[in-house]
């Protein structure tokens, strides 16, 4: 017992300095890159190798050994870089062996961390990146290159701004830390329990009302926690509850919440982050990023909303009073600091500024009101959930580093993007599903930030040079990265939301991706129709929005085989078509989908039920 209360007062300390460090360089003095994040670095281990933010934790006493030898050797060779930083600024190039030693311990030490807070798929990526850097000159055709020596491998790793301690870790240093904690501080103060209270007053009172509250304050706090899974067990512990209460099944309950939570990173204003790592990426303004992002998000939960509706109909779940919101008004000010961070990038501030402000605001309207206030466990609590998303961002941002080192110095990403092309012969459709797969595939059991920096360091070229814009490349390998938390056979939102609800977890997976189909579209969406992301006039804008609108309508109707009536295999599959023809570019595919659209509501199909009348209950198919 003495032991723990020790280990949970050193943790305490740790993320309490990891708190004043961040704030610091963010709003007092700046810290140079090859300062800021080893230091960051070593903060995020020392809490990790205690323990916090892990996927397993040490069972034994040679096990907690391991953890303080790595941990100690890591923080150790991360902060002699940071006080050798002048001298091997003056000496770069010709790294001594000390350097050397100190850059292999250090990418040996991420390895080790990436694994116990991601798993091993990260971690297997990243050593299939080292060897491809070693043995270039005996692999194969487009893959050779001249290979590169343990050496200078280190070297590219430790010593530049081009491996570890590149565009990934900076992200997750200067600012996704401190957006983390800004998160941990308002829920922590009761802000989650305003979103879902909110939430419930807008979509409490219509049918199906407790999922739709699920859906839209899983949209507010996805987008702040920037972890679908995180997001799954903290707003499902109260949504999933209330839904299987209404009357939906455990595994639907579940896949709700799954998608819900998963399409919070693809939600404006902050995305989980993602915002922040695409505009550092491709270079562009965060605004522009955010508002881009809009309306596929927006598309994405009408998708979900109008899916919810009609099984809630087919299902004969009755109308319910909404739930109790006692309590809204004595939080309501939990929301000044989220409008201040929405300003103050809005007006062009870094986020780093941004981040900074939120925090001090959010801790400043937690003390305004008694009932909110962050008393000694409340704030330990915050400073506890905040590092533990953190050292998972940090760990994965860390590893996929390695990965984009490897990349820099090889060339590959080129040479995947030449794969790419050579493939798909140039066709631009066959390219897109290549770079989708691939994306899913990759984001299996990865972090969101470390799926899309891998792909967009190597799959992202590609699309690029078959004539899509950079943003639009950037956004659709985002989005799939995002939708692999939901794909089978290892969506993790998934089989967290199933572990809450109590419900298989492939059925709850394969429920949860029917769900969010129309969320497999929108980025193909956005490549064929611009406007979608703001890439056009006004009238374009406007026009392409609303028939993209209806076709959610109808992917929703088909998917779930109701509306207002049970739907048979014939209506559903010209819904079907319908749906794909308002999501296709062009005026023509615009008319005949809503042609189409027409046309499934007056066909009767074998299995309607021909009358609004009684519901009956279904599976979502997909």
């Amino acid at each position: 017992m003495a032991g723990s209360t020790c280990l949970s007062r050193a943790i305490l300390v740790v993320a309490a300095a990891a708190t004043l460090f961040h704030l610091y360089g963010a709003g007092v003095a700046p810290f140079t890159a090859l300062v800021q994040r080893p230091v960051h670095l070593a903060l995020m281990a020392s809490l990790a190798f205690m323990g916090v933010g892990v996927r397993t934790r040490p069972r034994s006493r040679w096990g907690w050994a391991f953890n303080a030898v790595v941990g100690t050797a890591l923080v150790s060779c991360a902060l002699y870089l940071v006080s050798q930083n002048e001298a091997l600024v003056a000496r770069s190039g010709s790294p001594t062996g000390l350097d050397l030693a100190a850059g292999a311990v250090i990418v040996a030490g991420v390895l080790v961390l990436a694994k116990r807070a991601t798993g091993w798929g990260l971690v297997a990526v990243a050593m299939a990146a080292l060897a491809y850097a070693l043995a270039g000159p005996w692999l194969p055709g487009i893959l050779a290159h001249r290979g590169y020596g343990p050496a200078r491998l280190v070297e590219q790793m430790f010593l530049s701004t081009e491996g570890i301690w590149g565009v990934p870790l900076g992200v997750s240093a200067d600012f996704a830390y401190l957006f983390v904690l800004f998160g941990a501080c308002l829920d922590a103060a009761g802000g989650g329990a305003l979103l879902i209270a909110l939430a419930n007053r807008v979509a409490g009172r219509t049918r199906g009302g407790p999922a739709k509250t699920a859906a839209v304050s899983s949209a507010f706090m996805g987008s702040l926690s920037g972890s679908a899974v995180a997001n799954v067990v903290t707003t499902g512990t109260f949504t999933i509850p209330l839904m299987r209460r209404s009357g939906f099944k455990p595994y639907f309950a579940g896949a709700i919440e799954a998608a819900a939570s998963t399409g919070g990173q693809l939600m404006p204003p902050v995305m989980g982050t993602g915002a922040f790592v695409v505009a550092a990426w491709t270079n562009s303004p965060y605004a522009k990023v955010a508002l881009a992002a809009t309306i596929p998000a927006a598309l994405y939960y009408a998708a979900l909303l109008w899916a919810i509706h009609f099984q809630a109909g087919k299902a004969g779940v009755p109308r319910t009073p909404a739930a109790s919101s006692e309590g809204v008004a004595k939080r309501i000010h939990l929301l000044a600091p989220i409008v201040v961070i929405v300003v103050m990038l809005a007006l062009g501030r870094s986020p780093t500024r941004a981040a900074f402000w939120g925090v001090v605001s959010a801790v400043a309207a937690a003390f305004a009101v008694k009932e909110t206030r962050l008393h000694r466990d409340r704030a330990a609590r915050a400073l506890r959930s905040g590092a533990t998303s953190a050292v998972q961002v940090a760990a994965a941002c860390a590893a996929a580093g390695i990965v984009v080192g490897v990349a820099s110095l090889t060339g590959i990403g080129l040479r995947m993007s030449e794969l790419i092309i050579v493939v798909s012969q140039g066709n631009l459709p066959v390219a897109l599903v290549l770079t989708a797969l691939g994306s899913i595939v990759l984001g299996m059991g990865l972090p969101t930030t470390a799926a899309y920096v891998v792909l967009a360091a190597l799959g992202a070229p590609a699309l690029v040079e078959l004539g899509v814009p950079m943003l639009a490349a950037h956004l659709f390998i985002f989005y799939f990265g995002c939708l692999s938390n939901l794909t089978p056979p290892v969506s993790l939102a998934a089989y967290a939301a199933a572990g809450v609800a109590g419900s298989p977890p492939l059925k709850t997976g394969w429920t949860a991706m029917g769900l969010a189909s129309v969320g497999f579209l929108i980025p193909f969406m956005f490549i064929y129709a611009p406007p979608l992301i703001l890439d056009g006039s006004a009238s374009e804008v406007l026009f392409t929005s609303a028939t993209a609108l209806v076709g959610t309508v109808a992917l929703a109707g088909a998917v779930t085989g109701y509306i207002r009536v049970s739907l048979g295999p014939v209506r559903r599959v010209v819904l079907l078509v319908a749906a794909l023809a308002l999501i296709g570019p062009g005026w023509i595919w615009d008319g005949v989908g809503l042609a189409m659209f027409a046309a499934g509501g007056a066909l009767r199909g074998r299995g309607d039920s021909g009358s609004k009348g009684r519901p009956t209950e279904g599976d979502v198919s997909t």
